[in-house]
């Protein structure tokens, strides 16, 4: 069989729910009609709800803690010394062309004056030369639309580190152009370079496209922002109890979001409905783009044998449990991601279907590696999503907001069709390891409890599936640190002589 092209498209916090076959009120009919080409996951988590410990764990099929990737300050900074080969690499090696354009956030610069590709043939970045963010040989936008970058920084300089303040989130109708956009301008190299003659016809193409939002700021398009009308959406649905009464739970930062309360309560209801219009008004604005560069595939034949992924990174609270935005948490908004299986490839009976069963951004290197033809690496815990292998529940980690100048103890996910269970210590991990007795949970049924707002953690009705859960938890976590990073046998670690 011949390798098919691959095409891989990313977002930045876009929920799981935001998608138009899982939501009539978004306009997306790109990634409509990826759905109706192919396989949807409609129960696909992240592994971790922060950007470059996700990114990480996506590309390098391993979970954040196997990658010692736990915040967005951490990144894998030895190349010789990687615990796995990136998905960038795997294609490479495997005969591939490969084009990344926008968004990895490997974060390995911190520590590399020039820090690899780690795969990519061609490289375009939406940043500043001079940030964390660049990559050895990159065409980044500092080079190639220095005064459109800076007239983006200039609109959202009030929005916060990483845009995502109260400001960010409110936004505004943007007044420069969509080129002068970082998302835009990516989207426009990677579209001039399908029409270049850089492309080697001889070779199947891997194509990313990662774009950085519809993550806040919410600066948007107007074009896009009029697609929606204020009056279609609804005020942000609060739970049935203040902030001052939240419940115990893993959320960290209480300080931070009383200042999101404060803010999101004196607003009126038309502004923050606009919010949600906003989001989803960057959402439509991707789609559009990813329209764009499949329509040019298409021109070409590359997607004549074609896989084509859409996914996020993770997603985003968006307002509720109190007027709590941003993604870090491990309920269902932040951690349930939108994920698309589609293109030649699958099978005419599965296209359009939804595939309920428990899916992990970790699947996405196995999955791809198998259609590739290329070497599937023993140590990894993921499954080939295209075969009928089930798993019985999902898992996802988180150690805190990022910079708090320590590292938190962990909060542990384990999530079935039916139930999530959440296990976490507060504070410090630093001696943490000596007070595992204090060890608190959370437990929610969620075809009851979509929202998960009521804690059936300690209700002795749930006790028989909360232990249940908690032993499978233990077990998953023991049975996937096992096979890896490292285990140096004849069997294990595949660089060092692995099948």
């Amino acid at each position: 069989m011949k390798q098919p092209n691959i095409i891989f498209l990313m977002t930045d916090q876009q929920r799981w729910d935001c998608i138009g076959k899982l939501n009539t009120k978004i306009i997306t009919p790109t990634i409509d009609k990826l759905t109706q080409n192919g396989i949807t996951f409609d129960s696909a988590v992240c592994q971790y709800p922060a950007c470059v410990p996700s990114r990480n764990s996506m590309m390098f099929g391993l979970y954040p803690s196997q990658l010692g990737v736990r915040s967005n300050s951490g990144g894998l900074f030895h190349e010789d010394r990687l615990p796995s080969i990136p998905i960038p690499q795997v294609l490479k090696d495997a005969g591939y062309l490969t084009a990344g354009f926008g968004k990895t956030h490997w974060n390995h610069s911190v520590l590399n004056k020039e820090p690899s590709t780690r795969g990519f043939d061609k490289r375009v970045i939406g940043q500043d030369a001079s940030s964390e963010l660049y990559e050895q040989g990159a065409y980044m936008m500092s080079e190639g639309n220095p005064e459109g970058l800076k007239r983006y920084y200039d609109e959202t300089k009030t929005y916060g580190a990483g845009e995502e303040n109260t400001n960010g989130y409110i936004g505004c109708t943007s007044g420069i152009s969509q080129r002068d956009h970082r998302d835009g301008w990516v989207a426009e190299q990677c579209l001039e370079y399908l029409e270049s003659n850089e492309i080697d016809e001889e070779k199947p193409l891997f194509l990313y496209l990662s774009f950085l939002k519809p993550h806040a700021g919410f600066n948007v398009p107007k074009e896009f922002e009029d697609l929606y009308q204020i009056e279609d959406f609804e005020d942000v649905t609060l739970p049935p109890w203040d902030l001052d009464d939240e419940p115990e739970n893993h959320l960290c930062d209480r300080k931070e979001y009383f200042q999101w309360r404060e803010t999101w309560s004196n607003l009126t209801a038309e502004e923050r409905k606009r919010t949600t219009l906003r989001y989803y008004a960057n959402i439509s604005w991707l789609d559009s783009y990813f329209g764009q560069v499949l329509d040019k595939l298409e021109k070409l034949g590359r997607l004549d044998n074609a896989v084509i992924i859409f996914t996020s990174d993770h997603g985003d609270l968006m307002g509720e449990r109190n007027y709590i935005f941003r993604k870090y948490n491990l309920y269902e908004s932040s951690v349930r991601v939108p994920l698309i299986i589609s293109g030649t490839i699958i099978p005419e009976n599965q296209k359009g279907s939804i595939d309920s069963r428990l899916a992990e951004h970790i699947d996405l290197l196995p999955t791809i590696a198998k259609l590739a033809q290329a070497p599937i690496n023993p140590i990894l815990p993921g499954i080939d999503l295209l075969s009928d292998t089930k798993r019985s529940g999902a898992f996802s980690e988180f150690h805190g907001i990022t910079d708090e100048g320590f590292q938190a103890s962990p909060a542990y996910m384990w999530r079935k069709k039916e139930y999530k269970l959440i296990l976490y210590l507060e504070g410090a991990l630093k001696d943490n390891f000596l007070n595992v007795q204090d060890v608190k949970g959370e437990l929610y049924h969620l075809s009851k409890d979509p929202l998960e707002w009521n804690d059936l953690y300690q209700d002795d009705n749930y006790a028989r599936i909360r232990e249940q859960m908690k032993t499978e938890l233990l077990m998953h976590i023991a049975c996937t640190y096992a096979r890896g990073p490292f285990y140096y046998d004849s069997l294990g670690y595949w660089r060092l002589g692995g099948e």
